[in-house]
């Protein structure tokens, strides 16, 4: 089975450089965009089904990536975006030393009061991908956001601590996974 796992497009709010975790923001124009870009950058890839978060951002760069409507994207809530709490809409760069250690090395630093912690980013979205794979599809894709992507990632390339934090995903970056007999390898990583 091949993986697709897809980070949205860009919104408003990333554009602003904003902590944007729970809120359902929409792509903007250049999230569009780059949808359209990464779809016809993938060519013909037919997907057996398109899974995303249950966000409209994650929900509208699935449908446009794998070139199905709304309507037939399965929803699953262990792909919604990491609860930033407090930091929901605060600058990058702006805030307290520990959210800001927190989210360049969560290995290392815990979750400030109010941040969801990388244990349960990693339970929910390993627990989504053991039962993926379950499936007999040979092409998935999942969309999804830069904060959930970094543990799937690291489910799907055998990694001990369960993540591939660095370097963040961009927007509508797509690595490809191959998972075969319960082994995993990266195959691709397509930059728009």
């Amino acid at each position: 089975m091949k993986i697709w796992i897809a980070r949205h497009g860009q919104t408003r709010l990333n554009k602003m450089r904003l902590m944007q975790g729970r809120t359902d923001e929409p792509l903007n124009e250049t999230g569009i965009a780059q949808a359209k870009a990464a779809r016809k950058k993938i060519g013909y890839i037919r997907f057996d089904a398109v899974y995303a978060s249950p966000l409209d951002r994650a929900i509208v760069t699935g449908s446009i990536i794998g070139n199905v409507d709304t309507s037939d994207i399965i929803i699953d809530n262990r792909l919604i975006e990491a609860d930033f709490g407090k930091y929901e809409q605060k600058k990058y760069y702006l805030m307290n030393p520990a959210m800001m250690l927190y989210w360049t090395m969560p290995e290392l630093f815990p979750a400030p009061a109010t941040v969801e912690k990388l244990s349960d980013l990693i339970e929910r979205s390993h627990s989504f991908l053991k039962e993926l794979e379950q499936k007999d599809y040979e092409n998935v894709l999942v969309s999804c956001h830069g904060g959930i992507m970094r543990p799937l990632s690291g489910y799907l390339m055998d990694r001990p601590n369960g993540i591939y934090w660095r370097p963040k995903p961009k927007n509508c970056e797509i690595r490809v996974f191959e998972s075969k007999g319960g082994k995993h390898s990266m195959i691709d990583d397509i930059l728009i």
